[in-house]
């Protein structure tokens, strides 16, 4: 059997916004140079690098391929070791295989302080045999939550890219639940089951503690084409207690605004945040507790300084939808509100509660996809698709 060895070049990539070479090989990032120069913090470095939504897409006849790549792995001191990332490939957008990378870099972080150490490692592969000997449609997901250096595809058959174009482009912006925290594997991630189900090519700027308003983000969604936008905005400005009650609706407009400096008439939806008991009422900052062994989080705030301006779940709600509904309304009909408490609320955390007190369960992106594709999607929908 012949193998074709292909060097991974950004012509294959698809749901990513920049492309850096490395020593190693060609690592995506979903935020472009200019704003990657702009961020303040490990975190959000860390998180836009990694490939939620981020794909390979090929034509190919071959039954058998295999991806060299390096992924970097995560490890938090006091906690459980986390499982490898998962790469799914699909074939004519259906799940087809799922395999792991051995080996590849560490990044040890203290949740604590957010200091990380690297420690490098070797390059491994993900194998995917017994495939279809057709021409065919290849997609490989990449780890949702793994930092990933992409080498090289070796297959039985000649491969060539897919032209990026072909389906209606949705720039979706949130935290880390957009991002896929929880979620076992990166076409299992809320916005990916939407995209998939919807056939909708999928940008996801779901960053992990990142969704602050800041403007290097707005930017980048401005200069970003797309045919449907949405932004699920709030609870990280709670997490991490980023800003008051006076700083928010300013925030939130000059956000909105700079996105519609590109994007003037698309149909533009802003999604408030799910349900989060300890923050519903409770403002942040959030700590991590290892109190039982396993990782979970509480709000540090106090209830009672709500009324200094600190914000919780429930007033950013209200503010969201007073902006989208009552300050902008008149001047743009093509911008939409949808109270995240539709997605997932009080009776969905009784039936699927929050692992981790913060972060939905992998059934529950299921739930949210079903709802956000229902009361999004549909014909005559905020975001027709």
């Amino acid at each position: 059997m012949t193998t074709i060895t292909t060097p991974v070049t950004e012509d294959l990539l698809h749901g990513h916004l920049d492309a850096e070479r490395t020593r190693r090989g060609l690592l995506p990032h979903r935020l472009p140079a200019r704003a990657r120069r702009q961020v303040p913090d490990d975190q959000l470095a860390m998180a836009e690098s990694q490939p939620s939504g981020v794909r390979l897409a090929f034509r190919t006849r071959a039954t058998a391929i295999t991806l060299h790549a390096v992924p970097t792995k995560r490890a938090y001191p006091g906690v459980a070791n986390v499982p490898d990332g998962v790469y799914d490939l699909l074939v004519d957008g259906a799940l087809a295989g799922q395999a792991t990378v051995p080996g590849g870099n560490l990044r040890t972080v203290d949740l604590a302080t957010g200091r990380f150490e690297l420690t490098e490692g070797p390059a491994g592969t993900a194998r995917f045999t017994g495939l279809p000997a057709r021409d065919k449609t290849v997609e490989i997901w990449l780890p949702h939550t793994e930092t990933t250096e992409l080498v090289a595809l070796d297959t039985d058959a000649p491969l060539e890219p897919v032209p990026a174009g072909t389906r209606k482009r949705w720039l979706h912006h949130g935290s880390s639940i957009s991002h896929g925290s929880n979620a076992a594997h990166p076409t299992g991630t809320w916005p990916a089951l939407v995209a998939n189900r919807a056939g909708l090519d999928l940008t996801n700027l779901g960053f992990g503690g990142g969704a602050l308003l800041d403007q290097f983000t707005a930017r980048t969604i401005r200069d970003t084409p797309a045919d449907l936008i949405s932004l699920k905005l709030g609870i990280n400005l709670v997490n991490a207690d980023a800003m008051r009650l006076r700083a928010l609706t300013p925030a939130v407009h000059g956000f909105l605004d700079t996105v519609r400096d590109g994007h003037p008439t698309t149909p533009l939806l802003v999604v408030s945040p799910l349900l989060c008991p300890i923050q519903e009422d409770t403002p942040g900052p959030l700590a991590p507790d290892f109190g039982d062994g396993t990782l979970r989080f509480r709000a540090t705030g106090d209830p009672a300084e709500r009324a200094a301006g600190r914000l919780t779940l429930t007033v950013i709600r209200e503010q969201l939808a007073r902006i989208v509904h009552e300050r902008r309304a008149d001047g743009d009909h093509d911008l939409h509100y949808l109270d995240g408490l539709s997605l997932y609320g009080v009776p969905d955390h009784d039936t699927h509660p929050l692992p981790d007190g913060l972060h939905p369960s992998a059934e529950a992106h299921r739930l949210i996809a079903g709802r956000f594709a229902a009361l999004a999607l549909t014909p005559g929908g905020p975001l027709p698709s």
